[in-house]
């Protein structure tokens, strides 16, 4: 079943300062799945941001629509929460308060909210660290803050923007196998994660979407066929990994080069 429909988008931006309109998305058309993980890749400034946030309610399209159960998204709700890159957690709170930040905008009471927290600290494997502030734990940890406090409130759709973008290579792994795990947890949400590595996009992924350089369009929808749950080694020993490791590349390698054939040229102009 089709939870978010994304209809014919187009988005653009005007440049005053130039005198000009930059054409973000163009005609992008895709459905996501109540209950799958989906993966949108591309070229630096195709747009996945942009599509993302229009998901998200942040932002609206130029033409066309996206759809959440059928209506239009016109704003920001509780059915859809959002993981940043940059963690986003309110120093000043403990890692607990930070959990709880969203349930209280619900008004949920304080006894449920503490069950709640503690429920996420666990699935975030995140137990004893409740009461830590954001300064005394870990990038890795920071994310999995991030991540549980995008749960809590019990959204149906979980957005994430490349969220382990910042971790170093071994901790963006376990980070990986993290949210797997929280995810197979969580039952029936909805994950949407936007990432600039192939492999970690493969390994998450049911589907993955591959757009083109700006303006961003859909250059394909990637089924990736392996059996859940994944197990770490599927990134090094797995022949079907590897395949469509390859095909992934291909599809982004042209859009790469056409965008260094861009820059190159507005320079030489």
């Amino acid at each position: 079943m089709e939870l978010i429909q994304i209809d014919g988008v187009f988005k653009s931006f005007g440049l005053p300062s130039e005198q000009r309109e930059v054409v973000a998305l163009d005609d992008v058309s895709a459905q996501i799945r109540k209950g799958e993980f989906f993966s949108i890749i591309g070229p630096s400034g195709c747009g996945k941001t942009t599509l993302l946030h229009m998901i998200a309610g942040f932002t609206s399209a130029s033409k066309g629509a996206v759809y959440y159960k059928g209506k239009p998204i016109l704003r920001p709700d509780a059915t859809r929460t959002v993981v940043f890159q940059e963690y986003g957690l309110f120093p000043w709170m403990t890692v607990r308060e930070n959990i709880e930040f969203g349930l209280k905008a619900k008004k949920i009471d304080a006894r449920q909210r503490a069950d709640l927290a503690q429920r996420y600290l666990q699935i975030a494997d995140l137990d004893g660290f409740g009461d830590r502030y954001p300064r005394e734990i870990s990038g890795g940890m920071k994310q999995r803050v991030g991540i549980a406090r995008a749960l809590a409130p019990d959204p149906d759709v979980v957005l994430m923007d490349e969220p382990f973008g910042a971790l170093d290579s071994l901790t963006r792994d376990l980070m990986q196998e993290e949210i797997l795990n929280i995810w197979s947890q969580t039952k029936d949400k909805t994950f949407v994660l936007i990432t600039h590595n192939i492999d970690e996009a493969i390994f998450l992924s049911d589907r993955v979407l591959v757009m083109t350089a700006r303006p961003g369009r859909v250059k394909a929808i990637v089924p990736i066929d392996l059996p859940r749950p994944r197990h770490p080694d599927l990134r090094t020993r797995d022949d079907r990994f590897r395949q469509y490791r390859d095909q992934l590349s291909h599809l982004l390698r042209s859009e790469a080069q056409a965008v260094d054939g861009a820059e190159k040229k507005r320079h030489q102009n």
